[in-house]
């Protein structure tokens, strides 16, 4: 009866550890959770590698809400920098477009004077006469020099090209009875009286070539005309004063006499500064980029 007991015994024994070794061996095979294992000496807790350290991982390496949202630096500015290489192309082509309107020889003034409000920067030849005691100013403009020439019995220097004004002279066309507008060109602020600059104010009937300009709308954040010198090509009231047709016409550079105002002031090379605002928010693109990648990503401090 001892010895039964003592086999039966063993017996058990040896059946609970192989259920222990056997359920241990499982558990690795099967990369399960943490596990509460028996041993014959007790309990114990045996932390193993497995999804629980991989979700963990998974959950450190995951991106916040603030780092989508500072991801949208980089998308937006290289956004921008597309944006300023459109722009870019729009401008370039725009110059040359100013160009080649400027460039095509004059035509005379057509008989339908609201045929000219197409032919914007197109040169027109007219024939008449100054109204000199009706002109007017408009300013204050830089000066523009055309193609870098050398201005002949100028009232300029150097240091006065960025400050003066426009004379606006009304113009008695020979062939009509219309008063259409002349920008004779630009003077220095000393002499916006007429009386000093006497010499240049052409008498008699003349033939000059002139590139047709539209009026515009005020400009923001500019004023109101001062007295007689306006500050923009307001057309509507330019005729209201002078009597004159809502047609204004740059006077070729030409046109100047010694003493007078020095004409070819259209301006047909405009600002076009696109490139190097595209490379800025390519380079910010690029920067943000990268700092992105490196604390995000990364998780690398600066």
């Amino acid at each position: 009866m001892l010895r039964l007991c003592g086999f039966l015994k063993r017996n058990v024994l040896s059946s609970y550890k192989n259920s222990i070794q056997e359920t241990v061996c499982y558990l690795r095979k099967g990369k399960g959770l943490s596990k509460r294992c028996l041993s014959q000496k007790g309990m114990y807790d045996a932390s193993i590698r497995g999804p629980a350290g991989s979700i963990k991982k998974d959950e450190s390496e995951k991106i916040t809400p603030l780092g989508w949202f500072l991801l949208m630096i980089p998308i937006t500015t290289f956004g921008l920098g597309c944006w300023q290489v459109k722009r870019k192309l729009w401008k370039e082509q725009l110059i040359k477009d100013l160009k080649h309107l400027t460039g095509i020889p004059p035509v005379d003034l057509p008989e339908d004077l609201d045929t000219l409000k197409d032919m914007e920067y197109r040169a027109v030849r007219v024939r008449g006469t100054f109204l000199h005691d009706k002109e007017l100013i408009m300013g204050p403009r830089s000066f523009v020099r055309p193609g870098g020439a050398e201005t002949p019995g100028g009232l300029f220097s150097q240091r006065d090209a960025g400050n003066g004004y426009w004379v606006i002279t009304p113009f008695q066309l020979a062939d009509r009875d219309d008063i259409i507008l002349i920008n004779r060109g630009w003077i220095p602020r000393k002499y916006l009286k007429p009386g000093s600059r006497e010499s240049g104010q052409i008498k008699g009937e003349l033939e000059l070539t002139g590139v047709v300009r539209k009026g515009e709308q005020r400009p923001q954040f500019t004023p109101e005309h001062k007295g007689d010198v306006f500050l923009y090509r307001d057309l509507p009231r330019m005729c209201q004063v002078t009597g004159a047709q809502p047609i204004l016409l740059d006077a070729s550079y030409e046109t100047t006499v010694p003493g007078g105002p020095v004409g070819g002031q259209t301006r047909i090379t405009l600002h076009n500064d696109h490139l190097s605002y595209l490379i800025t928010w390519y380079s910010l693109s690029l920067a943000t980029s990268y700092l992105w990648y490196r604390v995000i990503i990364k998780r690398k401090p600066f």
